[in-house]
């Protein structure tokens, strides 16, 4: 008997893995390799450090709640591998969008980075989110 696939299953797997791993690339390379900024950057940084140490949990228990969806998936022989690309796509340009206009700009709670023009920076990271959003939903639409 052929495979019952579970595709809205699978695309929400993606999501939260495509969201933990964005979380994770920003913390680790903009946050502690680069020391750009903190996930809240308009107190104390103590309570920057804080605020990304939270921000590192939320990140890590996307990605492993993901991962947990992804091995009953495979167990039960339901994955689909293009939903579940599709939603890692999704996660991460969504996340990195709404990162970049929400937190960055609507909020005002750290930028990309400090002391330089930002425009290079912003356009370059929302560019990039609106690419995977683009290519995510795509491939989400797609007949397979």
């Amino acid at each position: 008997m052929p495979p019952t696939l579970l595709p809205t299953r699978s695309t929400w797997a993606g999501v939260l893995i495509g969201i933990g791993t964005a979380a994770f690339v920003d913390e680790t390379v903009f946050h502690q390799l680069l020391h750009w900024h903190h996930f809240y950057d308009r107190s104390t940084p103590a309570a920057g450090l804080v605020s990304d140490g939270l921000f590192h949990a939320f990140g890590w228990f996307a990605v492993v709640i993901g991962l947990v969806m992804y091995a009953d998936l495979r167990r039960r022989d339901g994955l689909s591998r293009r939903r579940l690309t599709a939603g890692v796509l999704l996660g991460a340009g969504v996340f990195q969008l709404y990162d970049g206009t929400v937190q960055h700009k609507l909020l005002d709670l750290h930028q990309i980075r400090y002391g330089v023009d930002l425009t290079v920076y912003d356009w370059t990271w929302n560019v990039l989110a609106a690419v995977m959003v683009v290519a995510g939903a795509l491939l989400l639409r797609r007949r397979a």
